[in-house]
C-alpha cells in the first residue's frame, strides 16, 4: 500500500468519525405532553373542622401548623 492509498483511508475514516460524532451531537426537539386534565374529586366539604389533644385536624390531615387548638374546636 502506497502513501496516497494510506491518506485516502485515514481521510475516509477521519471524516466517517467526524459525521457519526456530528449526527449523535444534535440535541432532542422533544415537548411534554401535558396529558389529559385530572379532575379533582377531593373536597373538604365533607370533612369538618376537629381537634385531637391540641392538634387541629381535618380528614385525617393535621391543619394547624402546629398552632394550638381553641377549646371551642369540638374534639375527635
Amino acid at each position: 500500500m502506497n502513501r496516497t492509498q494510506l491518506r485516502a483511508r485515514c481521510t475516509a475514516a477521519a471524516a466517517a468519525a467526524t459525521i457519526i460524532a456530528g449526527l449523535a451531537a444534535i440535541p432532542a426537539a422533544a415537548r411534554p405532553d401535558p396529558g389529559e386534565p385530572i379532575p379533582i374529586r377531593f373536597s373538604y366539604a365533607n370533612c369538618p373542622l376537629n381537634r385531637i389533644d391540641t392538634q387541629l385536624v381535618r380528614c385525617d390531615n393535621l391543619t394547624g401548623a402546629g398552632v394550638t387548638a381553641s377549646a371551642s374546636v369540638p374534639e375527635l
